[in-house]
């Protein structure tokens, strides 16, 4: 019996190995853009249409140089620490927040002004001191160890997996592609639930939904099926029938090639749905790898109804936040790009009538320290995000706001924050707007059994 199952067992083995060669990345002509799915039932049949954004700053972005003290006290504790690195108060009077906090105000960088409209339109808000637990964690049981911690703290590649799955790099899934486990079944095509417009991401990956990569000019073709190969349509027509045919002995190869074909017929879907809808006249920043990435976010939206989507979840990023060194000259201009960036995208959204059916936010490795090193800032933990949508009730805080010292009460050293909500919180907040219901989010963050509060009221 055990020799009976194990060509299943070679062949499940097989899917999931092709489903990882198919998300290999944009850029190769010949990548495989989807896995043999199945249109699996979803938690709700949903008739609306909701999607969700990550907008992943890759390296682990700033958040003091992000979200800075304003009134004067605290912007005088946070100079002090920064050293060289504080920006000076003068250009912060643009985006100081006219919200007070126990008598403590705060601004955005000064790079944030369309941030900061968003926030004053209140379809902006900023969870604060939000990372990467296990469990809540006080400081003193962090320094006691007596309480388990995620894996690896500190490290990259380890902790922007485990912002993104709950687990250490290596992980096969994360919270966005188990969110897209349970609505596969309430899509029209399952393949288009999970879009990647950056690379591959653990984030996007489910147990059953599988990430469909894009570049920012649309679908990944295979280039030697589209147009005669070495000049010849002959062998282009070989070429397709080669990667395609169905009646092939080798239950690998006949796997392989069905593959081939769901996503040369995806590819197809797209670049009709695509061709299909107005251009937008919502101007975004051409220039910038962030901006074009959330240009065919939004027009994927636009053509949801061609691509059958009721629910989507979305992924794009930007990277160069891992500044220990040259903070002054690098930082500014990338919150410049992320400014322009989600601005251009609410407003695309507002022009296509979805403002209040996507939310957007951002999320990084983590946090850095308050400290400076000299010319740069070391990494953290915790750190503060935004969640931005039509829907969202913004222009607050949600969370607790962090002292402004070096060994307080908030500090595991270095100004590193210990974060007072966790990536569970967070993302089950999202999950349940998406539609997840209550019995179903542990399945989407699996440690939010762990708390007690499951929704930080962004909605």
């Amino acid at each position: 019996m055990k020799l009976n199952r194990l060509p299943e067992l070679q062949r499940r083995e097989f899917l999931r190995r092709a489903s990882a060669l198919g998300l290999a990345g944009t850029a190769a002509p010949w990548a495989l853009n989807l896995a043999g799915i199945g249109e699996a039932a979803a938690a709700t049949a949903p008739t609306d249409y909701k999607a969700l954004v990550c907008v992943f700053l890759y390296g682990g972005n700033d958040h003091g140089n992000t979200l800075l003290p304003y009134d004067q006290p605290n912007y005088d504790a946070y100079a002090a620490i920064r050293q060289t690195l504080a920006t000076p108060r003068d250009q912060l009077a643009a985006t100081a927040l006219g919200l007070d906090v126990g008598g403590r105000q705060m601004a955005l960088a000064p790079q944030l002004g369309k941030l900061k409209g968003l926030w004053d339109s209140g379809r902006l808000g900023i969870q604060l001191n939000v990372g990467a637990l296990i469990q809540p964690t006080t400081l003193a049981q962090y320094k006691a160890q007596s309480v388990p911690l995620p894996p690896k703290l500190f490290s990259h590649n380890d902790q922007q997996s485990v912002w993104q799955s709950s687990s250490p790099e290596g992980a096969t899934s994360g919270w966005g592609g188990r969110m897209g486990d349970l609505f596969l079944g309430g899509n029209g095509t399952a393949t288009f639930t999970c879009i990647n417009a950056s690379g591959n991401a653990v984030f996007m990956a489910g147990h059953q939904a599988v990430q469909y990569q894009v570049s920012v000019n649309g679908a990944v073709p295979i280039n030697g099926i589209l147009k005669p190969l070495y000049g010849s349509q002959a062998c282009a027509d070989a070429l397709r029938g080669l990667i395609t045919a169905a009646d092939r002995s080798h239950w690998m190869e006949a796997e392989l090639n069905s593959v081939v074909a769901r996503s040369i017929s995806a590819q197809g879907v797209v670049t009709a749905g695509l061709a299909g809808v107005p251009a937008l006249q919502t101007p975004f920043d051409t220039t910038s790898s962030l901006s074009n990435q959330l240009l065919m976010v939004a027009k994927l939206i636009a053509a949801r109804q061609a691509l059958g989507a009721t629910r989507q979840v979305f992924f794009v990023s930007l990277g160069g936040f891992d500044l220990h060194d040259f903070l002054l000259d690098e930082h500014p201009g990338l919150l410049t790009a992320v400014n322009d960036a989600l601005a251009s995208f609410y407003a695309a959204t507002v022009e296509l009538g979805v403002a209040n059916q996507v939310t957007t936010f951002t999320a990084s490795d983590f946090g850095r320290s308050l400290t400076s090193n000299g010319d740069g800032s070391d990494h953290g933990w915790g750190s503060h995000h935004v969640v931005l949508g039509g829907a969202v009730q913004g222009g607050k805080f949600w969370g607790a706001l962090p002292e402004v010292s070096i060994n307080g009460p908030d500090d595991v050293g270095q100004g590193r924050l210990l974060p007072t909500t966790a990536v569970h919180q967070f993302g089950a907040t999202l999950a349940t707007w998406m539609g997840v219901s209550a019995t179903d989010l542990p399945l989407v963050m699996p440690q939010i059994v762990n708390y007690s509060r499951r929704d930080m009221g962004y909605f």
